[in-house]
């Protein structure tokens, strides 16, 4: 009886109590939004749940690159692509897939080509590694990206130093080989644009065959 009368003086459907809760929660909530920003702010640091799991701090390394020592600091899960590109300024590898499968990011360890986004760098120290930019001294190209560039082999070029590091450590391994063993050292590069038939050109020039189907320089 007694919530009957109290809702009947304060409106249809809404008690007294009910109503005295609900301005009570509105004056908490007014007086919040007058605390100085300061205030709030340490309210909400001393509220937050604890933050746990920070990664282990930046390792200091030194990498071997194309004959010099470069030295930096990187976070133990950095890759080696990631430590060329963002931490020596050694961008001639280039992140395309990040995944191990297109050969964008191509460089050699000790003369192995390997993809450096499958490599952290910590696992680098002691090798020397060598990029694309290895393969001009000045204004003189190696023999593989001239040919690259007398037949025209690229388009868009990510793929392009992946396919120039692959191909001279080919060569490097076996200086004999036939265009098909070249091209079966190559099958881990992708190229998107799909200059395939002018590469075949490069190789068989390289490999001092006869150009492929007449392939000519230039395309």
């Amino acid at each position: 009886m007694r919530d009957l009368q109290e809702r009947t003086r304060n409106g249809p459907g809404v008690s007294r109590r009910q109503f005295l809760k609900g301005s009570g929660a509105a004056a908490a909530t007014s007086a919040l939004a007058t605390l100085p920003a300061r205030a709030l702010a340490e309210h909400a640091a001393e509220t937050a749940p604890e933050v746990t799991g920070v990664g282990p701090a930046a390792a200091k390394i030194t990498l071997n690159v194309n004959g010099s020592d470069m030295t930096t600091s990187v976070e133990p899960r950095t890759t080696l692509l990631d430590t060329l590109r963002n931490h020596l300024d050694v961008t001639g590898c280039k992140r395309v897939c990040d995944r191990g499968t297109c050969g964008a990011c191509t460089v050699m360890a000790d003369g192995k080509p390997i993809y450096s986004c499958t490599m952290f760098a910590l696992e680098a120290q002691g090798k020397k590694i060598k990029t694309a930019e290895a393969l001009v001294s000045g204004s003189k190209l190696d023999d593989v990206p001239s040919a690259f560039v007398a037949y025209d082999a690229q388009q868009c070029g990510f793929c392009t130093p992946g396919f120039v590091v692959a191909m001279r450590a080919a060569l490097d391994k076996n200086p004999k080989a036939t265009p098909q063993e070249i091209e079966e050292a190559l099958s881990g590069n992708i190229c998107r644009c799909g200059t395939y038939q002018q590469m075949r050109g490069a190789v068989y020039a390289l490999c001092g065959k006869p150009p492929a189907n007449g392939e000519r320089k230039g395309g």
